[in-house]
């Protein structure tokens, strides 16, 4: 692992498999919490790459969003 900014790394290189499987590196793992059972949601930009976020935090996310919503009304 290579802290390349505040926050921001690169864990090393993972290759896909045959059915479109990748191992997400035990570093990764620890630093972000995930465990066996997580959800995971995929997000793409065709110029950016693909991400990986835990879909907990996105939910918190969305919630905030809409409670947000909710006060202006």
């Amino acid at each position: 692992m290579v802290e390349i900014g505040k926050g921001k790394y690169i864990f090393g290189m993972v290759k896909v498999g045959e059915r479109g499987q990748v191992v997400i590196p035990k570093e990764a793992r620890e630093k972000f919490d995930i465990k066996p059972g997580d959800s995971l949601l995929v997000l793409g930009d065709e110029e950016k790459g693909i991400a990986l976020v835990k879909a907990d935090l996105m939910k918190s996310f969305a919630l905030k969003i809409l409670e947000s919503l909710e006060e202006r009304e």
